[in-house]
This record gives structure tokens, C-alpha cells and sequence, in this order.
């Protein structure tokens, strides 16, 4: 077990932990749980990291790397639905969730085609990435009632985020196109 995976599973681990502390009825589980996400958010880029400067990459970090984040992300844009009650929100929320799946599900099916390389995680892939985070830990740092500013701050970034979701998935969508008319002709001869 590499370095690297070990901090993936922690990443993993942190789920039940994050949601628990996010229902603790303290003022400061607010500020705990965005900690929580910010450490798990910063495993992420650590894994990878370590994975490629120790040469530790393996086929099971490939797999749970992506799992996990989209785990952590998928779990506390729920919690924080529940938490705004607003549909703007959960209409941005189900946006990144929904492509979060949607382009797990176009990499797996290219992955199996031996086209992975063309649904490759992109420049602006990793700058979604950062806009979703930010925006989560706002939204989880502070008590919206106390803080409408962060509130806010934090909806600017959520609405980037979805902005740049939506635009990666196009992206990606694109890239893999070829491939995906392709096969529809193959099976419609």
C-alpha cells in the first residue's frame, strides 16, 4: 500500500467523519467540517503528487482516486442543499453531481475502448476543480445567517463551478464524440 493510496483511502475515511461533524449542534461545526473538506480536498492534490514524484502510481489509486473525490464533493453538496434550501443551489449542485457521473461513466466506457487519452482531465478540468472546493468551504465555513457575504461569495463560486462543469462535459463530450458515433454505426450495419 503506497503512500499515496493511504492518503486516498484517509480521503475516504474523512466521509463519516465530515458528516458527523457537520450535524454537531456547535457553532463551530461549521468552521470543523469546511476544515475537514479543505483537508480532504488537499489529500487530493497530495496523492497525486506523491504518486508521481515517488513513482507509486498503481491501477487501484487510478480507481479510487477519482471515487473518492467525487464521494467527498457529491456528500457535502447534499449536506449543503439540505442546508440552503434553495433551489438556485440544488440546481447547481445536481449539475456537478450529474456530471460528475455522467464523465465517470463516458472515461470508464473509453477506457474499455482503449481511448482514455481523449477524455484526459484538462487544464480547465482542474480549474473547475478549484472553484468547486473553494466554494464548498466557503459554504461550509461559514453560518450563512451570520455571514450573508460569504453566502454569497460562496453561490458566485458554486454558479462558476456548475459554469465550468457544464463546459467541461461539453468538452469531454466532444473529444469523445468520434468514438461514440462510431460505435452507434458499427452497431446500426
Amino acid at each position: 500500500m503506497t503512500l499515496a493510496n493511504q492518503l486516498t483511502l484517509l480521503r475516504v475515511a474523512l466521509i463519516p467523519v465530515f458528516v458527523l461533524v457537520f450535524y454537531f449542534p456547535y457553532k463551530w461545526s461549521y468552521l470543523a467540517s469546511a476544515v475537514i473538506f479543505a483537508a480532504a480536498a488537499a489529500t487530493d492534490w497530495l496523492d497525486g503528487y506523491l504518486a508521481r514524484k515517488l513513482n507509486q502510481s498503481t491501477a487501484f489509486g487510478a480507481f479510487l482516486d477519482p471515487v473518492a473525490d467525487k464521494l467527498m464533493v457529491a456528500t457535502a453538496l447534499v449536506l449543503l442543499v439540505g442546508l440552503h434550501k434553495n433551489p438556485w443551489f440544488t440546481i447547481a449542485a445536481a449539475v456537478i453531481i450529474g456530471r460528475e457521473i455522467a464523465v465517470s461513466a463516458l472515461r470508464e466506457w473509453m477506457a474499455e475502448l482503449g481511448k482514455r487519452s481523449s477524455v484526459a482531465v484538462s487544464f480547465i478540468g482542474k480549474i473547475k476543480t478549484t472553484a468547486q472546493m473553494a466554494a464548498i468551504i466557503v459554504l461550509l465555513a461559514f453560518d450563512v445567517r451570520e455571514y450573508p457575504v460569504m453566502e454569497s461569495i460562496g453561490y458566485v463560486l458554486l454558479y462558476v463551478a456548475a459554469a465550468l462543469t457544464l463546459w467541461t462535459m461539453i468538452l469531454y463530450l466532444r473529444a469523445a464524440w468520434p468514438t461514440l458515433m462510431s460505435d452507434e454505426t458499427r452497431r446500426s450495419s
